[in-house]
């Protein structure tokens, strides 16, 4: 088993990391080792596993196996709370130099228990010039045992100084047919499901693997795919935008709450909790700032899942809508959600392609705004009063 094994058709990339690995150990130790360098930039579209790359190498670098993703050190990388490994996501629409100061002198920092400082940054595009100036600092004179992970969609999305201080390793969508047959393989997911989980998914891995195997899931998805044609009164918006807001937070919760129990009970155990001795006092200290630390550490973690959440109903819904610019434009093309055809077609009957793309750049500014801290539940009403259409009302009512 390797950290590594969850990455799709981005076999290059993997073999340059883990060259990297094999050269750090070197370094790490006074020797040359040419493959390692201080500050990475992984690119690739959303879907790609770079956030999944990135984590897997900064395990494999604080990992006494180089990866092996058993122990407590790989497994607590993914846990997020990894005394070595900060996982850092914007929590705006960008980063704030103040936020960018603060993160730049904890890089400075030494590692506690590993060989390596790993600060794995995500959205790099969402630095303003004044923060992208403060991390060009660090990446010019970087302290000695810190190694940058930034992540971006696109090369040139990233400010020219940054990305000239960093080696580049770009990813890219991997095939249909390699998701589907990761999760027949790997997951042992019957090979029909497995496709249309990885259509319905949009090539999103994640996605496809929590669409094949969670029921829960599929239905979740099912309702957010019926609110097209049921938003007959504008208080129907209001509605299901509260569904849509609830519903997510009801899935954060599932999702994240078995992850801070298992986390808490790993800090405890591992400071002793009920041991008696000398320096007890000291111990006890040092645990509860290790909790406090992982509260803040869950918090962010719940944002992160949340956030999460709203971008898959998006994702759906702009799935959908883009089946019915297909049918309006008669393109010859397999539509994402083709077990819905008929009432896909309803829908594009109604009104135009213009109309058709209006109501995808309100998703997309639905998006936005939720990316910039607007209220989840407003951004969502508002969306779905875009989306109604009074005359569709007529053919589906």
């Amino acid at each position: 088993m390797s950290v590594f094994d969850s990455l799709i058709g981005q076999e290059h990339a993997v073999e340059e990391m883990k060259h990297a690995v094999t050269d750090a150990a070197k370094v790490a130790i006074g020797e040359r080792g040419d493959a390692m360098t201080h500050a990475w930039l992984i690119t690739g579209p959303p879907g790609s596993g770079r956030s999944t790359l990135a984590l897997a190498f900064a395990a494999s670098l604080v990992c006494p196996n180089g990866g092996c993703g058993e122990c407590i050190d790989c497994r607590n990388v993914a846990a997020g709370v990894h005394p070595d490994v900060e996982h850092i996501v914007p929590e705006g629409i960008n980063y704030k130099v103040d936020a960018t100061r603060n993160l730049i002198e904890r890089a400075s920092l030494l590692p506690t228990r590993s060989p390596w400082h790993v600060i794995v940054v995500e959205d790099v595009d969402r630095f303003r010039i004044d923060a992208a100036s403060t991390l060009l600092k660090s990446l010019e004179e970087p302290p000695p045992a810190t190694v940058w992970l930034l992540c971006a969609p696109t090369v040139d999305d990233v400010f020219p100084t940054i990305r000239s201080r960093c080696r580049h390793v770009a990813l890219t969508s991997p095939t249909f047919a390699s998701i589907t047959q990761q999760l027949t393989t790997r997951f042992g997911i019957d090979p029909a499901m497995a496709a249309w989980a990885t259509r319905a998914a949009q090539g999103h891995i994640g996605r496809a693997r929590a669409l094949a195997t969670d029921e829960n899931v599929r239905l979740r998805r099912k309702q957010i795919l019926d609110i097209p044609t049921n938003l007959r009164v504008v208080s129907a918006c209001f509605d299901q935008a509260n569904k849509i807001v609830a519903s997510a937070n009801a899935d954060a919760d599932a999702i994240v709450t078995p992850l801070d129990q298992e986390d808490d009970q790993d800090i405890r155990t591992a400071f002793g909790e009920g041991a008696e001795g000398k320096g007890l006092k000291t111990v006890e200290r040092k645990m509860k700032s290790a909790l406090k630390d992982l509260d803040d550490r869950a918090k962010s973690r719940r944002r992160r899942v949340l956030s999460d959440q709203y971008d898959r109903v998006l994702l759906d819904l702009t799935g959908y809508y883009r089946d019915v610019l297909v049918v309006q434009s008669g393109a010859n093309v397999e539509l994402v959600n083709e077990e819905l055809r008929e009432s896909i077609e309803r829908v594009a009957s109604v009104d135009d392609e213009s109309a058709t793309l209006r109501r995808i750049a309100a998703i997309t500014e639905a998006r936005d705004q939720i990316v910039a801290n607007v209220n989840p539940l407003n951004a969502f009403e508002s969306l779905l009063v875009s989306l109604r259409d009074p005359r569709l009302t007529a053919i589906v009512g």
